[in-house]
């Protein structure tokens, strides 16, 4: 059984669309993370690469799942609209 350091909401955590990674500031100075397809696979652990810390990412993966891919979409219009 996993002892969590604390529970963080999803939309508490930054993210990096480049790494596709969720970040959220730990107490020893690093960040814990979690990758957006850990989320969308249903992992809810975000773990510490520098310390033992690790929380759990509150989160809902259908709500989840449906705004990643609104965001796709979006992204997709974007980039339409730059080519035309």
């Amino acid at each position: 059984m996993a002892v969590f350091h604390d529970e963080i909401e999803i939309e508490d955590f930054e993210y990096d669309e480049e790494s596709e990674i969720y970040h959220y500031p730990c107490p020893c100075g690093d960040r814990f993370e979690i990758g957006k397809e850990e989320l969308e696979a249903g992992e809810d652990v975000a773990t510490c690469p520098s310390c033992s810390l690790i929380v759990k990412v509150i989160y809902d993966q259908e709500d989840f799942l449906r705004k990643d891919e609104i965001r796709i979409h979006r992204k997709e219009e974007n980039r339409l609209k730059n080519t035309s």
